[in-house]
């Protein structure tokens, strides 16, 4: 399991920043923040070492009751989001509950990191939609076979459809990972972290920007451990 430094955020969507030699650099940004600590998980207590992290206000008055205390004990107000975060046990150390993570403390620009998002969803769609089918012939009197995936099947052996074959279907709202994309820039102050390259997700989704598992900090390929 990937538990490499990492924190939530929400997709702002995308602009466009200029180099010092003029060139245009496409990133995504990302509003990671303030993101308190609300609870702890410990391998002593719950079998796993994580971090509980919200993210967002929420207003008390739409706040239960349990859930306001659970915040009370953490010093911190009510959050939109609570999602826990797995880390090592040496990560984790690091921060007390109710402190607020600041972005400098785990990313840089020019470092690589794995970004994770639910894409959006274009509910059920055709093949030639779905996966970029080329679809029938357009003459010879054919009709009504024009947006069509073809043959799905055999005919004598096995004489059914395997399974896996590509079909018109449910299309999108999946949990897709991009890895490898590089920190262009880190605002810590309007906590923000501006990355190059695509994000999954929509505008105001939720994405989980992780250090990169098969790049190192300085670009190299990360070792397995033994």
């Amino acid at each position: 399991m990937n538990t490499n430094p990492g924190i939530f955020g929400i997709k702002l969507g995308n602009t466009q920043l200029f180099k010092e030699d003029g060139t245009v650099q496409r990133v995504t940004v990302v509003e990671a923040g303030p993101v308190t600590v609300v609870a702890k998980r410990t391998v002593e207590k719950d079998g796993y070492s994580a971090l509980v992290l919200g993210l967002g206000e929420r207003k008390e008055r739409h706040t239960n009751k349990p859930l306001a205390g659970y915040y009370k004990k953490a010093n911190a107000t009510p959050k939109r989001t609570l999602k826990e975060l797995r880390v090592s046990e040496e990560w984790a150390a690091k921060f007390e509950v109710g402190t607020v993570i600041n972005l400098d403390e785990l990313f840089k620009a020019g470092q690589f990191v794995d970004a994770r998002g639910t894409t959006r969803g274009r509910g059920f769609t055709g093949v030639m939609r779905r996966w970029s089918f080329a679809g029938g012939v357009a003459s010879h009197g054919t009709h009504e076979y024009f947006r069509h995936g073809g043959s799905i099947g055999t005919n004598m052996t096995p004489g059914r459809t395997l399974p896996n074959v590509k079909m018109a279907g449910q299309y999108g709202n999946e949990t897709v990972s991009i890895l490898n994309l590089k920190i262009a820039r880190v605002d810590n102050e309007k906590h923000l972290l501006l990355i190059e390259g695509a994000v999954p997700g929509s505008k105001g989704g939720l994405v989980l920007i992780r250090h990169a598992v098969k790049k190192t900090a300085d670009g190299g390929r990360a070792r397995k451990k033994a």
